[in-house]
């Protein structure tokens, strides 16, 4: 359970694109592509939603390998989680993502 903690908190075994892969789940995949596709106003497809988590070897969804900018700063920093960062409680990056959903903040409190 550990690994499956993101860099900004929330729990990647609850993700669905995580989900969708680890269950090769096709419906949820086209569900899942279609609602990013429109909160991101992105061409999103399902072939794209196919993740085994932020911080374990395996594939990843194009935003969370290379787009994520909470990721790309933990791995530029080296921390396991933003939760080592010591400038967790001020960060913009991370931030938006605590303010939504509080249990992301006690998930990288507890890491």
């Amino acid at each position: 359970m550990k690994d499956m903690i993101a860099y900004c908190g929330l729990n990647c075994e609850k993700c669905d694109a995580y989900l969708a892969t680890i269950h090769d789940d096709q419906v949820l995949r086209e569900k899942t592509a279609k609602l990013w596709a429109e909160l991101n106003q992105a061409p999103i497809l399902p072939e794209h939603i196919n993740c085994q988590g932020c911080r374990v070897e395996g594939v990843k969804t194009v935003f969370c390998d290379s787009l994520c900018e909470i990721r790309q700063c933990a791995l530029k920093k080296g921390v396991a989680t933003c939760g080592d960062c010591p400038e967790l409680e001020n960060c913009q990056i991370v931030g938006a993502v605590i303010s939504n959903n509080p249990e992301a903040l006690e998930n990288l409190k507890r890491n």
